[in-house]
């Protein structure tokens, strides 16, 4: 979708908006989303009052986080202010919000403000002798149902992902043993910057939620794309649903959208001690996982067998042969986006021996009969219930982009990803790797980067696909 740049618009329009977005419990930009879509159904009129006094105040159970405890860490970044709407909407359901500012955040707004709207004291430092006399920030790191920490800027994630402990919030969240969600707010460079991202594989691989971050203006004149932090309603909704268990309701550009991803290898027996397989190791199915949940998408992960962890915030289906992994993705269909990644083998044995094959001394070996695996790719991008984007991978030794063309015209794809798995590259097992995207349309060189930066880089040119295909 192109982008609306809302601060060109005069001062009576821009009140309008903000009164209606407000009144409805969106963001403006939002609000101008809808009304475009709403434009040729019905006439669009704005609200003559503010939304206290609209009569059609927004509609919640005021008990909905009764007696629930945030702990909420507010970080030097200028979406700060949005913190000030996020207690009283926390405030107003039930919750108690106890604050802990940053030293940045208080070049934002004041712990004043923030202590009145939170009804409780805001705590600034570490070494504070009032507070320490009771180990303090110990006490504040297990005196809550979850740690919230919103925004969380580029510089507090490094700490979080580095294990430092050298203020107040960043010591509260190394102690804390609490659920821990985390809104990020940054730059669109910023955030899609690889030391970035490979702190946020961090965080998700220890656990960490986050929420976050949108698409959107920025707060630098004519920036805009994916930084800015999730609307405080949405925030709400991501701490509801994790102090219910049930951290699917975490949004972000993705959010909605269902994904199957397929990662690693198959192993195909030819005894019971014997397999053909492949050097896959799944790093690079599990990270482009993890980064789809990271914007929001509701992820199966669907692995073959691998050495590494399932990655947190998906559901991970575990299969051996190729036959396996094909019946797991057609039950997981009709979704959204296919990502197929692994590398399933492509023959099998024609009938595996009940027992291991025994050597016998001066008898040739026996033959090994094969017979051909189903194409998985093919059968999705083919597939009666095809998902609206299906992305393949081309892993190859010779003729890179020409294999990875006709890969994409035989198989019904939308995208290939194509590698070099020369051994000489490293690719395989490896946690490096240097893709081209192959499409209809073109070639895109990516440099060589680590697979985690790949997969965020990915996740979010699929969310990209998204926003440009939807009105």
């Amino acid at each position: 979708m192109a982008s609306i740049t809302i601060r060109n618009l005069d001062e009576a329009t821009k009140q309008l908006l903000r009164e209606r977005a407000a009144h409805n419990g969106r963001s403006m930009e939002e609000e101008v989303r809808h009304l475009l879509r709403d434009s040729t159904q019905a006439p669009v009129s704005f609200p003559a009052e503010p939304a206290a006094a609209s009569g059609s105040p927004e509609i919640f159970d005021p008990l909905e986080l009764d007696g629930k405890r945030i702990l909420l860490i507010i970080t030097g970044g200028i979406a700060a202010y949005k913190c000030l709407d996020l207690i009283r909407r926390l405030r107003e359901r039930g919750a108690s919000v106890r604050p802990v500012m940053t030293e940045g955040a208080r070049a934002f707004i004041t712990p004043l403000v923030v202590g009145a709207l939170a009804n409780d004291k805001v705590f600034l430092e570490l070494f504070s002798r009032e507070d320490e006399q009771d180990v303090g920030h110990i006490r504040l790191a297990r005196e809550c149902d979850l740690v919230l920490v919103a925004p969380a800027t580029a510089d507090f994630i490094a700490k979080m992902a580095l294990g430092l402990a050298n203020d107040l919030a960043s010591t509260i969240v190394l102690a804390s043993n609490r659920p821990l969600l985390v809104a990020p707010a940054m730059n669109p460079i910023m955030w899609a910057a690889p030391a970035l991202q490979r702190n946020m594989q961090q965080l998700r691989a220890d656990g960490v939620h986050v929420i976050g971050p949108m698409r959107g203006e920025m707060a630098e004149s004519g920036e805009a794309g994916t930084g800015r932090m999730a609307e405080p309603l949405d925030i709400v909704a991501a701490v509801r649903g994790l102090l219910a268990g049930t951290p699917g309701t975490i949004k972000g550009p993705l959010a909605g959208k269902r994904a199957i991803v397929t990662s690693g290898p198959t192993h195909e027996p030819i005894d019971p001690v014997r397999y053909i397989a492949n050097r896959s190791s799944g790093k690079q199915g599990h990270a482009i996982a993890a980064a789809l949940a990271a914007l929001g998408a509701q992820v199966t992960l669907v692995s073959g067998p691998v050495t590494i962890a399932d990655p947190a915030g998906v559901t991970t289906l575990h299969v051996e042969t190729a036959r396996e992994m094909l019946d797991a993705v057609e039950q997981l269909l009709p979704t959204d986006i296919a990502v197929m990644v692994a590398a399933v083998a492509d023959w099998r044995a024609s009938g595996a021996a009940g027992e291991k094959i025994k050597k016998k001394p001066g008898k040739a070996p026996p033959p090994l009969q094969l017979t051909e695996n189903p194409d998985i790719l093919k059968t999705v991008g083919h597939h009666a219930k095809r998902p609206a984007l299906v992305v393949g991978f081309a892993a190859e030794t010779q003729n890179l982009i020409d294999n990875a063309r006709g890969k994409l015209q035989r198989k019904g794809a939308d995208w290939i990803v194509a590698n070099d798995v020369s051994p000489a590259k490293g690719v395989m097992g490896g946690d490096r790797n240097h893709v081209r995207i192959v499409s209809r349309s073109g070639v895109e060189d990516w440099p060589e980067m680590d697979k985690t930066s790949v997969a965020a880089r990915l996740a979010q040119k699929i969310a990209d696909r998204f926003e440009t295909t939807e009105v």
